[in-house]
């Protein structure tokens, strides 16, 4: 695996390759079970990934919390993107959707 810089200013060195999460969990109705993202999860990490994507939304939420718990064992190791304007409901209403500083503290302190 190779190595970027993250950004111009941040100093963070992350895998060129990102693996997004919106597939781990079936709240969409398809997806990868806890089982299944764990194995996808594995090999990425075993092939020196480091850089994750998620959002709030993927899996009406349930990406996260699967993406947290794979994660938990080695924080400090992996750096997670997530995005959270949209809602994790599936189907939020207008004052809880947009990138509004209510929303994004919603959106970190919500249920996980």
């Amino acid at each position: 695996m190779r190595y970027t810089t993250f950004g111009h200013r941040t100093g963070l060195r992350v895998s060129e390759y990102a693996l997004g999460t919106a597939n781990f969990g079936t709240g969409w109705g398809a997806g990868a079970e806890p089982d299944e993202a764990r194995r996808i999860f594995d090999r990425f990490a075993e092939a020196g990934g480091t850089f994750l994507d998620s959002a709030d939304g993927y899996q009406f939420g349930e990406s996260e919390e699967l993406t947290g718990k794979l994660i938990s064992a080695d924080r400090e190791h992996f750096v997670l993107a997530t995005k959270f304007s949209l809602g994790a409901a599936p189907q939020p209403d207008i004052s809880k959707t947009g990138n509004s500083r209510k929303n994004m503290v919603a959106s970190v302190e919500g249920p996980a």
